[in-house]
């Protein structure tokens, strides 16, 4: 009788293992399921290039031997034109909710001209009617960090810290006079960025950052404001097309030199993630 109890109990534990075993080794090699995020935020790298082509607004100034500069128009003096830059950003991913950020934007103009008035630039007289060439070179360099507080599986909201170096150039050049100014400095800048995905392949981003200094003393000065709102469409998880618009202001006043920039318009480009 017993030996009759043990082996039913060895039968029953037999037919057990056998439905059980194979079920757990199925668990463990079965594939996750799809992810539910958004197409294009599975990345640790995106790198993304774009053209811009912004209007023109400036004024620049620089005074030299304690004589004062003129406040010199891009547009109505210089006679710059509208057109196209490139911008390259790069973005370092190493959580869900941490970006480094580096974005580049190299500016230049150039143009021949006519002064319309009497300027004065780097304590010369440049007098009405003399021809003139110039150049305006104006590069930004900004590095930041970004949190994300509220991230989902279609959006996210961040805030970000930044440090921008800015760096301006200037030049006259006459058949009489030729003056050259340079414009540097580092600029802090706190600011927020929003996403959200109408559709999983679609997102709307939206983001802006600045800060405005005090006049502390007598020789630097600076405000700055960066806004940009773009739309990605996403055709895979590691590409990409962009467009959008961007408004870029910066005031900057280092000595005697100064610089009132103001670049605004739409930009299109891509972007490959990995």
């Amino acid at each position: 009788m017993r030996d009759r109890h043990v082996q039913s109990f060895v039968r029953s534990a037999a037919l057990l293992a056998a439905l059980v075993v194979p079920g757990i080794a199925i668990a463990q090699v079965a594939v996750p399921g799809p992810s539910t995020r958004a197409t294009g935020e599975e990345y640790h790298i995106e790198v993304s290039g774009s053209l811009w082509n912004p209007s023109v607004f400036g004024v620049i100034s620089s005074e030299q031997f304690g004589i004062a500069g003129s406040e010199i128009s891009f547009t109505n003096d210089l006679g710059f034109k509208s057109k196209r830059f490139g911008d390259a950003r790069l973005v370092l991913r190493p959580g869900k909710k941490h970006k480094f950020r580096v974005q580049y934007t190299p500016i230049s103009y150039s143009a021949e001209s006519t002064l319309p008035r009497d300027v004065v630039f780097n304590g010369i007289l440049y007098p009405v009617n003399v021809p003139v060439q110039s150049t305006f070179d104006w590069k930004v360099l900004r590095f930041g960090y970004e949190y994300d507080v509220i991230y989902t599986d279609r959006g996210f909201f961040g805030i970000l810290i930044e440090g921008q170096y800015t760096q301006m150039n200037a030049s006259l050049k006459s058949p009489v006079n030729d003056e050259f100014t340079r414009a540097k400095a580092p600029l802090p800048a706190l600011g927020a960025v929003a996403r959200v995905y109408p559709i999983r392949n679609l997102s709307i981003t939206a983001e802006a950052s600045g800060l405005r200094l005090p006049n502390i003393d007598d020789k630097y000065e600076a405000n700055y404001l960066d806004v940009d709102v773009y739309g990605t469409f996403n055709f895979t998880r590691n590409f990409g097309v962009q467009g959008g618009w961007r408004r870029m202001h910066t005031y900057l006043r280092v000595e005697s030199d100064i610089g009132d920039i103001k670049f605004q318009g739409f930009w299109f480009g891509g972007a490959i993630r990995y």
